[in-house]
């Protein structure tokens, strides 16, 4: 039998999630091998480098060595998706969403308090930190897991925040560290999920794929994209969103904060389709004054 080839980034959390994904396909009967690919975000490129913008980035290579016949089905974190889909591709499955919560990780056993300095990257944990923990500072951190681990220990910063999710897979236990509750951090919409995105037309690696897909998380999944589509796509926009499936109820509560914290607009509602959810949750987001604030930070 033909091995089915899962295209992925290079870096470690990446290969450990593509790698999930073909152990997943091995209890189906089916063998799977990894094709590492190098997108324009691992090459340090621009988001004017990409037609889908910064989330783009991390995606694009692979995108398109799916679409050329390189490799049957792509492993992406869910979070890096822009909110569009592409007609010619699709979602072929969503499995089990790990914890989708931020994490503190501390340098040592004290609680985060004003005057601490916390690095990340994202505008979305930046607002909702500053808006949230009055007094820390906040500086810009990116790299990997592990550079933002090293940081931390040699005292550039006090804290950084990670996904809960990217900390499991790599088997990654920091000593001190606090899991922020959905009330002190709203995750980024897709965080904890795998999207593994194939082509439309690919009836083989779809029918290998569905049994892998787990219904609530994929449902949560296309609740928080709804609502991005409907904010302004796939910009790195300091928005929360977590979705819940129970039973045919889906309930989606989300936030909007002006990066600096000063502003935060929250809401959460419920209903039995993830377009309709979201088109709930957007009109009272704008109507709390979301749209003003991501208007700023788009023409920022």
């Amino acid at each position: 039998m033909t091995a089915l080839r899962i295209g992925t980034r290079r870096s470690q959390l990446a290969t450990a999630q593509a790698q999930l994904v073909a152990d997943l396909l091995k209890t189906q009967g089916a063998t799977a091998e990894l094709v590492p690919i190098t997108t324009s975000g691992d090459e340090g490129k621009s988001a004017d480098a990409s037609p889908q913008g910064l989330k783009g980035l991390w995606i694009d290579a692979i995108v398109a060595a799916l679409r050329t016949g390189e490799i049957d089905m792509a492993v992406h974190s869910a979070k890096d998706l822009p909110a569009e889909d592409d007609e010619d591709l699709v979602l072929g499955a969503v499995p089990w969403r790990a914890d989708p919560n931020d994490v503190l990780v501390l340098r040592d056993e004290r609680p985060l308090a004003a005057g601490m300095v916390v690095g990340t990257s994202s505008l979305r944990r930046r607002a909702q930190l500053l808006a949230g923990f009055p007094g820390v500072g906040v500086i810009d951190m990116r790299g990997n897991v592990d550079t933002r681990l090293r940081r931390l220990a040699t005292g550039t910063v006090d804290v950084v925040i990670l996904a809960a999710a990217g900390l499991a897979r790599l088997g990654v236990e920091p000593t001190f560290m606090r899991r922020l509750s959905v009330t002190e951090m709203v995750p980024a919409p897709g965080q904890g999920c795998l999207a593994i995105q194939c082509r439309a037309e690919d009836r083989h690696t779809r029918a290998r794929l569905a049994p892998l897909d787990h219904r609530a998380s994929h449902l949560a999944l296309d609740a928080e994209r709804a609502l991005m589509r409907q904010l302004g796509g796939g910009c790195a926009l300091p928005l929360g969103a977590i979705a819940a499936v129970r039973g045919d109820t889906i309930r989606l509560a989300a936030m909007v904060a002006a990066p600096d914290g000063t502003r935060v607009a929250r809401t959460a509602a419920e209903a039995d389709d993830p377009d309709l959810v979201a088109g709930i949750v957007a009109r009272r987001l704008i109507a709390d004054g979301a749209d003003h604030i991501l208007s700023e930070v788009l023409t920022a």
